[in-house]
This record gives structure tokens, C-alpha cells and sequence, in this order.
């Protein structure tokens, strides 16, 4: 019998995606401390009936500042470019509380769909200033019993070409900016936009996350310049690419060179299928092209990859509810995954990801934080081709949420 006291709370009866077998996860002080069959213990129990118990899931971009803007603005816009520009106009007038009220309604979604660990990016420029960051870091911290919360700044708009953005960036990053991304394309000087986003980086020891070719063209790309500042700096394993849609438009021999050159250069790349399959192709009249990479494909190939949800109700992306299983869902389809490749489908929306921001304490294993979530399935597989629902969710052993069973009333007799 273990000491009645080493456990405060034990999971009965939950299937991990380690375990052939029901096993029981022992919790004391907000930490796992024993994964194994029938703990023999006196401690308050949950019964979880054989459901699946992941680590949560990990949302490694998305853009809180922006999201929930459809009200304000027509929804039809049919580029990249024109999206920008729409949120462009609208962001001079965001308020901290504004960008505050948008974002917690975008978490709150989140949490309760299973989300545990999330990167935000967030505009930093002239026009905007650092109120989307100040209420970014109030989001961060009110919401912490629930979700941890990363801020990426980054300029949207340029930065060689937008005076003021380097020093505000500066500003963000001395104040709890958690990463840095960049958004070359968007910029006159694109490689010079790289060089200072890496700068800035080393200077504050922080990682780089950026938006990254972002059309179907091949002829060109700015990948190459991220593997090459990369290598230079000793920068592996710390950068991240977002969207390269590009890579959807390469035959097989050149995707697979730029695989080889991703993983050589330890660079991690973010599909965001939401977005990427909203955005491009809109031109074609015919065979539209999907425009999504095909990120566990990358992974076979030694490319650590996400899928993540980008934007939520915008002109970037006029859907979304925040749910990554959704998500993964979503993307298995697009991506035509096999039934055997439905695994590797989770993998994106779980032990990536974390791998991409170097969580050293994700996963269910003993000593990480025990946040856990049960879902209303028994194993990975399902958990992508049912699209189940998430029941509860935990953070460091303390439930967070809760979704009853939906119940059939049958007519009498």
C-alpha cells in the first residue's frame, strides 16, 4: 500500500497513448509522480473509464490580438495582401481592452477544447504600439491557472522599410517578449529584414518563429536565407517557419531536397490549415490547388512540424472555434492521411509542437506539471477520425473544465 499522502489526486483507468492497458496516473503537488496499473493508494479519485488521457494540446501560432474582427470589417477578402491591409486599417483603433476582451474569448475556447500550451504572435508597429502586447501579457497572466502562454512579437507590416518598429520591438522584448518572428515578404529588404529579427533574437536569447512564404510560387523563396542565418548563429533547434505554402508547390524531388535542408538546418515548420487552404488558390477557376504542406510527410523526412490554428474569425480566416483536435482533423483530411498515418496526424497537435517551443516538461511522464486532458475515445487513431469530445481538462492537477456526455431522451413506451 502507498503512504496515503503521496498522491493528492489519481486518475483510475485511463488509456495513455504509451500504454497497451488501462494504467492509473498518480498527481502530488500539481506533478505526476506515478504512471502504473491499480496504484494502491488513498487518494481522491477520478475514474476517467478507459478514456484517452493526452498532455493537452499545444497551439504553437495563433494571433489573439486579431481574432473576432468580422463584425467590423466585409469578410470578402481574397488575398493575403488585402487581409493585411484590412486588419491594418482596424488596428490603429484597438484599445488594450479591446484586443483583451477579443483575446479571452478566443482562450476560453481553447482551454475548453483541450488546449494546454500556447504561442501567441503578436503585432508590434507605429500604428498599433505596444497596446496589443499590453493586453497580450494581461491575457497571459489572468489566464495562467488554465494555460501557459507564450508571446511572440513580431512586425507585421515590415521592418527595414517601417521606422519606429525596431525600437518597439526592443521595448516588447525587454518586457516579457517570450520570442521573436518576422514577416519577411512584407518587407523591401527582405534578407536585411532576417538579419535584424536574428539579431534581435541573439540579443535577448529568445527564439525565432516567423511567417514565411506565404503563395504558390516556387521560383523564389526566403527559406533558404532562414536555414543559412540559422546555421550561422548555432541558431538549431530554435527557429520556426509558418505557413511556406510554397513547399505544397514543389514536385517530389525538390520537396524532398527542401526537407533534407530544413532538418539539416534544424528548422521546424507550422501548417496552418485554416488559413493556408483559405488564402491560396482563390485565383484558380478550376483544380484549385489546396496550398497546404504536408507536414507529417516533413516528418518522416526529420523536419519537426505543427499544425496549428493561425486565425479566428477574420479576414484572414472567417472561421474557427480554437479547437486543435478540429484542427487535426481538419488537416488529415486536406492532407488525404491514411488510416495508419492518423497517429502521426496527433503527433502534430501534441509532442511537436512542444518540441517546436522546447517545453522540456510536456508529456505525460513522471515530474511534468499534470496537465491532462480525457477525451471521449480510447486511443490516437480515434481520436482524429471520430473527432470526440474533449470531457475535462486539468492544470497541474487542479480541473479546469468539465463537458458532460450529451444525453438522448427516448420517448416513453
Amino acid at each position: 500500500m502507498t503512504p496515503k499522502t503521496a498522491f493528492d489526486l489519481i486518475f483510475r483507468n485511463a488509456r495513455t497513448r504509451a500504454s497497451a492497458t488501462a494504467v492509473d496516473i498518480g498527481v502530488a503537488g500539481g506533478r505526476i509522480a506515478a504512471i502504473e496499473p491499480r496504484l494502491a493508494c488513498d487518494a481522491a479519485e477520478i475514474d476517467v473509464g478507459g478514456k484517452l488521457v493526452l498532455p493537452g494540446f499545444v497551439d504553437t501560432h495563433i494571433h489573439l490580438d486579431k481574432a473576432c474582427l468580422l463584425g467590423r470589417c466585409g469578410h470578402n477578402h481574397g488575398s493575403v495582401g488585402e487581409a493585411i491591409a484590412a486588419v491594418a486599417a482596424m488596428k490603429r483603433d484597438f484599445t488594450v481592452e479591446d484586443v483583451y476582451a477579443r483575446g479571452a474569448r478566443v482562450i476560453e475556447r481553447a482551454i475548453v477544447h483541450g488546449t494546454t500550451r500556447m504561442r501567441t504572435h503578436v503585432e508590434i508597429d507605429p500604428r498599433i504600439g505596444l497596446r496589443g502586447f499590453e493586453a497580450v501579457k494581461a491575457l497571459k497572466r489572468d489566464y495562467g491557472w488554465a494555460l501557459d502562454l507564450s508571446i511572440c512579437v513580431f512586425p507585421q507590416e515590415g521592418l527595414t522599410n517601417d521606422p519606429g518598429t525596431e525600437e518597439l520591438l526592443v521595448a516588447a522584448l525587454r518586457d516579457g517578449g517570450e520570442a521573436i518572428g518576422g514577416c519577411p515578404y512584407m518587407d523591401t529588404d527582405p534578407n536585411a529584414h532576417l538579419e535584424k529579427v536574428f539579431d534581435l533574437a541573439q540579443a535577448f536569447d529568445v527564439d525565432v518563429d516567423l511567417h514565411l512564404d506565404f503563395d504558390l510560387d516556387p521560383s523564389w523563396w526566403h527559406l533558404e536565407e532562414v536555414c543559412r542565418q540559422t546555421e550561422r548563429r548555432n541558431y538549431q533547434g530554435r527557429v520556426a517557419i509558418g505557413h511556406a505554402t510554397k513547399l505544397s508547390a514543389l514536385p517530389p524531388d525538390r520537396l524532398k531536397a527542401a526537407a533534407a535542408r530544413l532538418a539539416k538546418s534544424g528548422v521546424a515548420v507550422t501548417v496552418l490549415p485554416a488559413t493556408d487552404l483559405y488564402l491560396m488558390g482563390r485565383d484558380a477557376t478550376h483544380n484549385a490547388p489546396r496550398g497546404l504542406t504536408v507536414a507529417h510527410k516533413l516528418v518522416e523526412d526529420g523536419v519537426i512540424c505543427s499544425v496549428a490554428t493561425n486565425n479566428v474569425l477574420n479576414p484572414f480566416t472567417p472561421f474557427g472555434d480554437a479547437s486543435l483536435l478540429r484542427m487535426a482533423n481538419f488537416y488529415a483530411n486536406v492532407a488525404h492521411a491514411g488510416i495508419s498515418e492518423l497517429e502521426a496526424c496527433l503527433d502534430l497537435v501534441t509532442e511537436l509542437p512542444a518540441r517546436l517551443m522546447n517545453l522540456r516538461d510536456y508529456g505525460i511522464a513522471p515530474g511534468n506539471p499534470a496537465d491532462l486532458i480525457v477525451l471521449d475515445t480510447d486511443c490516437g487513431t480515434n481520436a482524429i477520425a471520430e473527432l470526440p469530445d474533449v470531457l475535462m481538462g486539468f492544470k497541474s492537477g487542479r480541473q479546469v473544465f468539465e463537458r458532460p456526455k450529451a444525453t438522448l431522451f427516448r420517448p416513453e413506451g
